[in-house]
């Protein structure tokens, strides 16, 4: 099978191996030879890698939001990062392009490179089944849901402000805005204040930069006082 050492990266044994090769299929090539796109398998895999992220960050982060883990799943599922794990693959080295897309780098581009994991997915769910494709493709993900897990605090910092001041009971969360310069090249200040007191300081381009600069400095010093 063509697709043999990509199966192997993968550590499963296909006993479907032509599921395999209809992932590796774009739609350049099948223009030129015939055949079925990828296209059906990547929409079957972008389920299943919604699926498996949703299940692992609930799993794992019993404290955190809704609002929360749909930021952490977007941090994981987008193009970029599906591209870099297709990478680490080497998947590209296996898609069946056509010949105009291969000379222009298609084994390269994110937008193919990601489409082409999704698709690699849904082949893997449809031959190995659900228990074994949540297994794979969660020891696959560990990384990646890991490194955004520890970003998820600045993902949004008023949001996460406004969640430590509830949790720790420590007032109201009031910002207050001004802007100096000209209209093309003006700077905002916010100053954020939790209950009576001001917590934090930032500056940015818009009001809603200089907010959330200010929210993250004021989270910084509502953890130091809690002790966390």
């Amino acid at each position: 099978m063509m697709a043999g050492a990509l199966a192997a990266r993968l550590g499963h044994r296909f006993a479907r191996p032509e599921l395999l090769e209809a992932a590796l299929r774009h739609s350049s090539w099948t223009a030129e030879h015939g055949g079925e796109s990828n296209e059906r398998l990547e929409f079957l895999g972008d389920a299943v890698l919604d699926w498996v992220v949703a299940d692992m960050v609930y799993a794992r982060h019993e404290g955190v939001d809704e609002g929360r883990l749909t930021d952490l799943r977007k941090s994981v599922v987008n193009a970029q990062s599906l591209a870099t794990l297709a990478s680490a693959l080497g998947l590209g080295e296996h898609l069946l392009l056509g010949r105009g897309e291969d000379a222009e780098g298609g084994r390269r581009k994110v937008s193919i490179l990601s489409d082409a994991f999704e698709a690699v997915l849904g082949a893997l769910y449809l031959d190995a089944g659900p228990a074994e494709t949540r297994r794979i493709v969660g020891d696959l993900l560990e990384g990646p849901v890991a490194a955004a897990m520890e970003s998820l605090d600045r993902l949004d910092p008023k949001t996460r402000l406004q969640e430590l001041a509830a949790r720790s009971g420590h007032g109201a969360v009031v910002y207050a805005v001004t802007g100096e310069g000209p209209d093309h090249a003006k700077v905002f200040t916010a100053t954020v204040s939790v209950g009576a007191a001001v917590r934090g300081t930032g500056t940015g381009p818009t009001k809603k930069a200089a907010e959330q600069a200010a929210a993250d400095v004021a989270c910084d010093a509502l953890r130091a006082d809690d002790g966390r």
